[in-house]
């Protein structure tokens, strides 16, 4: 289980997040709804430890991520993408996907690959181009990509169909039902639940960094 406790995070002296509790149950898939601005992607970052919380407490299968740095959240099965994609532009979309298991020394990174081009076929005749000479579309691919090479355990995604054609947020709403029979714990931020409402176990609205049930 993903949980916050009464999370409060600051940008500078500006309130981004306002006592934000929540669970993310094992297994399921769940949705944040936002509009712009109301606090999604922090809040995502503040799970990966990207923003420091001011007050309140994270936890992951009663972990306190206070204790645990940034860069070894991976190794706990953690996937993030972030919203921006974030590909490495001087690597190829094959060295992107696989960073995260290097930095890791995933076991078994060949045969998770593999099961990711079987998932996400799109990205095959894609994985010897530059980040750069992608397109917005396919960058979300190869960055989802990326997240699953390691998330094993937990998926974070922040506004996967933020962005693309409509065809291409139906394509990856069809990978997403895909990983509902994988047992990953899924948690989904969108502006509004229009491609996701089948997919989700349930959702919580976020509104000027305060969060509820939906």
């Amino acid at each position: 289980m993903l949980e916050l406790q009464g999370v409060d995070v600051s940008i500078g002296a500006t309130p981004i997040l306002r006592g934000v509790s929540l669970q993310i149950p094992a297994g399921r898939m769940m949705g944040l709804i936002g509009r712009n601005g109301a606090g999604k992607t922090t809040l995502m970052r503040a799970i990966m430890g990207a923003v420091p919380a001011r007050s309140g407490r994270v936890s992951y299968e009663h972990l306190d991520f206070a204790s645990v740095p940034l860069h070894r959240r991976a190794h706990l099965g953690i996937g993030y993408m972030p919203e921006d994609r974030r590909l490495v532009p001087d690597l190829s979309v094959e060295d992107n996907v696989l960073a995260p298991a290097w930095a890791t020394r995933l076991e078994g990174a060949v045969e998770r690959l593999r099961w990711i081009l079987d998932l996400i076929p799109e990205i095959k005749p894609l994985m010897a181009r530059k980040a750069p000479q992608l397109s917005g579309g396919q960058q979300k691919l190869a960055a989802l990509a990326r997240a699953l090479m390691v998330g094993r355990e937990l998926l974070l995604l922040d506004e996967p169909s933020e962005g693309v054609a409509p065809a291409l947020a139906h394509r990856i709403a069809e990978i997403l039902s895909r990983l509902k029979g994988e047992g990953l714990t899924v948690f989904i931020a969108e502006s509004n639940d229009r491609h996701i409402a089948g997919l989700i176990d349930g959702a919580y609205l976020i509104e000027r960094g305060s969060v509820r049930s939906a």
